[in-house]
């Protein structure tokens, strides 16, 4: 499955103000490939992965511009029941936190068996089967599907919903930060798992995580969101080995330096901008060490290093790039 996002504005009108979540948002994942969207707390990722399911909280949120489209078809003309068709089915979501994605008064194959029944013609008996079966999938023994959620761990918990969310085959699969509760050993047996259902299903995928180590394991291309855009786009070589947007570098900078034990971290100055208050101009150049007078005044545009690798940043205008002013890290 394709999907196309342009130009997404999501905004959360609250009695303290407009909230700008996505604000020209762009995205595109191709069939059968792995996006990684990267990014930190508050950039804008979960409310793109709610916007492609149609289930942004309204109210206070509105989809107040853009368009989505899954294999060419623009889903937010779509009516509420055919979204019913398409969530769970052809798009599924791994959601972030999984001691509130579990319905703590029914048993988890209870809840596994719900989707498949929802969305496959199987019986009763059947959909309880496969339901048992998914929980092995993800390591969790099939006998215990008659427990209840508050039975479960932390960590078996966010395995369940992963059972969920692909109990139906998904043509796409969001996956919000699907292994932030579990432990090493089990996380890399999810990737894995979630790996090799991409190669047998030709499903597409989109990542979102603050881990660039599973970024660089599992994705093909990466987008760096930065208050609700995408700042810099490219393949996994072109964004790990290319760096060009200064926020960027800043994520790969906060990082423990495995060859030299004794260097210091590097974290980017300053927090996130609110987001009822965003700068003008460059949204990040408050925080950056490059900012210039136009960073303050100007947004900047896409500037492309090849077909498919670009950052939005002055730095790599054309005046810019004559006089030098690129990053090396």
């Amino acid at each position: 499955m394709t999907l196309e996002i342009n130009n997404l504005v999501v905004e959360y009108r609250t009695p303290d103000g407009v909230v700008h979540a996505l604000n020209g948002m762009d995205l595109q994942l191709e069939k059968g490939m792995t996006l990684g969207l990267v990014g930190e707390t508050g950039a804008g990722k979960t409310t793109t992965a709610l916007s492609i399911l149609r289930l942004v909280p309204n109210p206070p949120g509105v989809i107040a511009d853009g368009n989505i489209k899954l294999n060419g078809e623009e889903i937010l003309k779509k009516s509420e029941r055919q979204m019913d068709e398409i969530r769970g089915k052809v798009v599924s979501m791994i959601f972030q936190d999984p001691m509130t994605s579990l319905n703590p008064v029914l048993t988890v194959e209870d809840q596994i068996a719900e989707v498949i029944e929802r969305h496959e013609d199987v019986s009763y008996k059947e959909s309880y089967k496969k339901a048992r079966e998914m929980l092995e999938m993800v390591g969790i023994p099939g006998s215990r599907g008659s427990d209840y959620p508050h039975q479960f761990s932390g960590g078996m918990k966010q395995r369940a919903v992963i059972a969920i969310a692909l109990a139906c085959n998904p043509e796409l699969l969001i996956a919000d930060e699907p292994t932030t509760a579990l432990d090493v050993t089990i996380q890399a047996q999810v990737l894995e798992m979630m790996k090799s259902l991409r190669e047998k299903n030709k499903m597409s995928m989109l990542m979102i995580t603050h881990d660039l180590g599973i970024v660089a394991e599992i994705c093909d291309t990466v987008s760096v969101i930065y208050a609700g855009r995408v700042v810099e786009h490219g393949t996994l070589k072109d964004v790990f080995d290319n760096t060009r947007h200064p926020y960027t570098e800043g994520l790969f900078n906060s990082l423990p330096n495995l060859t030299n034990r004794k260097a210091k971290l590097k974290p980017i100055k300053g927090l996130m901008p609110d987001p009822i208050h965003l700068p003008a101009g460059c949204s990040f150049h408050p925080r950056c060490n490059y900012a210039t007078e136009i960073c303050a005044k100007e947004r900047p545009e896409k500037v492309f290093r090849t077909e498919r690798h670009f950052t939005e940043c002055h730095l790599y205008n054309e005046e810019n790039i004559i006089k030098g002013g690129v990053i090396k890290r």
